[in-house]
């Protein structure tokens, strides 16, 4: 990762518990935002009746609730923060404008949270079963854009959140932030191709 003033790349790869938690609740409550972005795995779809209204100031709040998990440096609230009962300190939401959005979580905090520590805890026995093997995916995706371009590579930040998602693939979800579906984290060949795009675009 560089040194003595040459360019450095930092990339940290993660299945961060607010940011499954957030899509497990996305998923239970019937939201669509982001509507790139995949529904997790085996989660079993629930019949949601509310009103368009209603369901539009959802998909508002949940939309800067998001933002605020994904990348809370780049989407500080203007407002102070407050823990949601039930969700441990993995949930705070604005003193101010998430009302709804505060009402409709609660009732799935301990589904969600158990959700969440799972698939957490599935990435890290996977992670810890190959050291070494997140570095040298990124190192040679690197390498080769070096070898392409004929340059050192820019120094940049890059943050991989490796989910269960239903749909292979990998998709920006921040201005540094990616999600990459975890069967194509685990497939060596194909994440290298689909990580070359997003290194060129950084490097």
């Amino acid at each position: 990762m560089g040194g003595g003033g040459a360019p450095e790349w930092v990339i940290r790869e993660d299945a961060s518990q607010p940011v499954l938690l957030a899509l497990y609740l996305r998923q239970v409550l019937g939201l669509r935002s982001p509507d790139e972005l995949p529904q997790l795995r085996g989660i079993p779809p629930r019949l949601v009746s509310r009103d368009d209204d209603a369901q539009a100031r959802l998909e508002r709040q949940w939309r800067e609730y998001w933002a605020m998990t994904v990348e809370p440096q780049a989407h500080p609230s203007p407002v102070p923060l407050d823990l949601v009962d039930g969700f441990d300190t993995l949930v705070a939401l604005p003193l101010e404008g998430c009302d709804d959005l505060r009402a409709a979580i609660t009732p799935f905090a301990a589904e969600a949270l158990a959700y969440s520590q799972s698939a957490k805890e599935r990435y890290r026995k996977e992670a810890a079963a190959k050291p070494g093997v997140s570095y040298r995916a990124y190192a040679s995706a690197i390498a080769e854009h070096e070898r392409q371009v004929g340059r050192r590579a820019h120094s940049f930040e890059l943050n991989v959140q490796v989910l269960p998602l239903a749909q292979r693939g990998v998709w920006w979800i921040g201005s540094l932030t990616i999600a990459v579906t975890d069967g194509l984290r685990g497939d060596v060949a194909a994440f290298d191709a689909a990580i070359h795009p997003i290194i060129a675009e950084l490097a």
